[in-house]
């Protein structure tokens, strides 16, 4: 045991000696280097450290520069706080004054982080009872919407009744919108037709216009119904719409349209066409990008149709994200699959089938309302390059889902959780940065400060010319001189005109290598690194550097981690020798809420499949593996009746996030798939199973499965008895056949024998007669 524990403080001063830790390798020669380098590191401002023969490094860690004789007021080791400033409870319903509603919690962190380092937190969020909506109604009013317009005169009342089992507190406005008003979007021949586009159709239609904001938002449902019923359709020359220059205004101008700020935002958009999107304008001659801004006149209408661009996705997704706004597309299914593909572009937009005459659009706006309030997701602004964030999502049942910052399949009063971790990969050019960490959508929103420690306090008292630095041939900063142009050593003794050939054996790391491994310079016996383009060259023997490490598409260390001295350093998230492995796990996720859909692994945020047959970005596509009935039992085993495998593992709410709607009995629906099983009590349980276009999967279980009915015991007794009784019967005769088959055969050989017998000879032949001597002894022959 002596022998080992001897070896192991050998080991371990070996390491000491060679400098391997990470403090001491880098060879920094500032306390702001030394810092950068890891927020293990510390810097020794002592002017007298390391005299007397020691060698030690002014940069190392905390412990080793205590040992070596550094005092504590001249450790420089910030280190990384967490402050929590508001950390207001989560309300349970919106009642009063919805600005006292509290939907995420905390409301204000404060950290101080060095360079390297990180801290975690918790951000928690509630989705209130009754919380106030803000429904915006946006119609195309095109000539193709003739037939909708009339199906809506009674919109308002019907809306009103719907959305009031949600919320009390509902208001609703009206806007409408056609195109641009300028060639070649409109008709502008003959004449009349600029002020009648239907002229020749034999019927009357409005000028044409871009937007037109009709109706605030109100409580009164009769003031929406009286204003749909006085609009009238208009007609425009080409078949896409100007619904984006619509959904800009209607998103800015926020005072004109009435969005509260303690309301949830919901925009409607419904349109049977395509829609003009960025640099469409050019058609006319509108060169000029969209700004962002509100443009309504004193009529509410749009006055920049004809000047400024389209808006782009991007700029819209900046000022739906900054007002709050939800987006539902309600639109037909000619140009359904074009609309469900900005709503990927566009996060927070659900997307429903709009009926040719728009009769369903009051279910899809409930629909998409649920949706909305079923998911949360958190969104960030104003994130510094420099601070990388991590999130770890704890929805229902406490699942924990690495690498996701969104939970779906809520209800309303839910509470989930997101840890986040935030990182310092560098230092930013402020010593201070606010950003915002907010659930889509939402209000309310997490104001984090981040305090970045980039410095020494022992650099303010830095000295200019310092007589310590050979005469005032450096700069004193932190225990250490910076020379001057010209100056090296220590005490900026030396001068490179002080050059003898005898110093350098001192720059040559071993024999036969070139002076300071050719990427420095020999000035009075040590190495001077030579600057380069591509980053910094250190070491003893200028063998290090921070740009010499694998690349990965070109990027160093795959811009996820440091370079050091041939080596990557991943930043957290990441791993691999280039850092271009991910750890995140929530790409991996298939929609039916399983990890590679359970057949794969994910390896670096990628899906490998491993099952036989299986492929796609999430291994969906699989012709052999089990059908969706084998893969939904699971489901509707531990979403209906509470148990089976997934409810042992806990992981019922992650995996099957499919609605569940219980029936009596099974409809036949198109393109659904029926499916039954055999529970654990011999019963049969049957379900079906459908997935909508919007991906949405649909669970239909019947209530009751069908069991075998339980036996009667009076009959079950009086069955055995009879099969017993019958059973003796049955042995009975089966006996008594047997016997009676036994005595014919023994008859029919008895009548065998005797009709062998010879009874015509009158004589016995088996008689044989008696032979006897008979004496008279009383005879004497007289």
């Amino acid at each position: 045991m002596a022998t080992f524990y001897l070896l192991f403080l050998f080991l371990l001063s070996a390491t000491k000696v060679l400098g391997s830790n990470i403090c001491t390798s880098r060879g920094v020669t500032t306390c702001q280097q030394c810092l950068a380098v890891d927020p293990s590191c510390a810097w020794c401002s002592q002017e007298d450290f390391g005299k007397g023969g020691s060698s030690a490094s002014r940069c190392d860690l905390k412990q080793n520069l205590l040992d070596e004789g550094c005092s504590g007021s001249s450790l420089e080791f910030p280190s990384s706080t967490l402050t929590i400033d508001k950390d207001d409870p989560l309300s349970d319903k919106a009642t009063g004054n919805a600005d006292d509603v509290t939907q995420i919690r905390p409301q204000r962190v404060r950290m101080t982080l060095r360079p390297g380092d990180a801290k975690r937190f918790t951000v928690s969020v509630k989705q209130v009872e009754d919380y106030p909506v803000d429904l915006y109604y946006l119609m195309d009013l095109s000539y193709s919407m003739k037939d909708d317009l009339a199906r809506l005169r009674t919109l308002g009342s019907d809306l009103a009744e719907t959305m009031g089992r949600t919320t009390s507190n509902l208001r609703m406005g009206f806007g409408a919108f056609v195109d641009k008003t300028i060639s070649p979007f409109m008709y502008t021949y003959p004449p009349q037709a600029v002020t009648n586009p239907c002229d020749g159709i034999s019927t009357t239609c409005k000028a044409q216009f871009g937007f037109k904001h009709v109706l605030s938002l109100t409580e009164m449902t009769t003031r929406f119904n009286e204003e749909v019923d006085k609009q009238e359709v208009s007609r425009n020359r080409d078949a896409p719409e100007g619904g984006f220059d619509a959904i800009m205004q209607a998103v800015v101008c926020k005072d004109r349209i009435g969005w509260r700020p303690d309301a949830s935002h919901l925009l409607v958009f419904t349109t049977d066409a395509k829609t003009h999107l960025a640099l469409d304008g050019r058609i006319t001659g509108i060169v000029q990008p969209h700004d962002g801004r509100c443009h309504l006149d004193s009529d509410d209408t749009y006055n920049q149709t004809t000047v400024l661009d389209y808006p782009s996705i991007g700029l819209m997704n900046d000022k739906m994200s900054e007002n709050n706004i939800n987006l539902v597309f309600a639109v037909t299914g000619g140009v359904l699959p074009l609309y469900k593909e900005y709503s990927y572009l566009i996060p927070g937009t659900t997307v429903g089938e709009l009926s040719t005459d728009s009769g369903n659009v009051i279910q899809l706006i409930e629909e998409a309302y649920a949706k909305i309030r079923s998911k949360v997701e958190l969104e960030l602004l104003d994130v510094p390059e420099e601070l990388n964030l991590f999130f770890n999502a704890t929805c229902l049942n406490g699942e924990l889902i690495p690498g996701l910052k969104s939970c779906s399949g809520l209800k309303i009063g839910d509470t989930v959780s997101f840890s986040v971790e935030a990182q310092l990969r560098g230092c930013p050019k402020t010593k201070s940065h606010t950003f915002t960490i907010k659930p889509r959508g939402f209000k309310d929103s997490l104001k984090v400060t981040v305090d970045f420690e980039c410095s020494c306090n022992c650099e303010a008292k830095a000295v200019v010319n310092s007589s310590l630095c050979s005469n005032g041939n450096g700069t004193y900063e932190c225990g250490v001189c910076q020379c001057h142009q010209g100056r090296l050593g220590p005490r900026c003794e030396c001068s490179v005109e002080d050059y003898r050939p005898s110093d350098d054996v001192n720059c040559i790391p071993k024999e036969g290598s070139p002076m300071c491994n050719g990427r420095g310079d020999c000035l009075c016996g040590q190495c001077s690194c030579h600057t380069n383009e591509f980053g910094q060259v250190w070491g003893k023997y200028c063998e290090c550097d921070d740009f010499n490490c694998l690349r990965f598409k070109g990027a160093l260390c795959s811009d996820h981690g440091k370079c050091n001295c041939g080596f990557c350093q991943c930043d957290s998230g990441w791993q691999g020798e280039n850092c271009n492995c991910s750890t995140r796990t929530d790409t991996c996720m298939s929609n039916i809420g399983m990890l590679c859909s359970g057949r794969g692994n994910c390896e670096c945020g990628v899906c490998q499949c491993t099952q036989p047959g299986a492929f796609g970005e999430t291994c969906e596509k699989c012709p052999t593996c089990p059908d969706s009935c084998t893969i939904k039992k699971g489901c509707v085993e531990c979403q209906h009746f509470k148990r089976g495998q997934y409810i042992e593992a806990k992981s019922c709410n992650r995996i099957c996030r499919d609605e569940i709607n219980l029936v009596d009995e099974l409809e036949n629906k198109k393109n659904a798939v029926n499916c039954s099983y055999k529970d654990e009590n011999d019963c049969v349980q049957h379900f079906q199973y459908y997935e909508e276009d919007t991906g949405k999967s649909i669970l239909y279980v019947v209530k009751e499965p069908v069991c075998p009915e339980g036996a009667n015991i009076l009959v079950v007794l009086l069955a055995v008895a009879g099969a017993i009784l019958l059973l003796g019967l049955v042995g009975l005769l089966i006996w008594k056949l047997l016997v009676t088959i036994h005595d014919r055969r023994e008859y029919a050989r008895f009548e065998e024998e005797r009709s062998k017998a010879k009874w015509d000879t009158a004589n016995n032949p088996l008689y044989k007669g008696a032979t006897s001597t008979f004496t008279n002894v009383a005879y004497r022959g007289n």
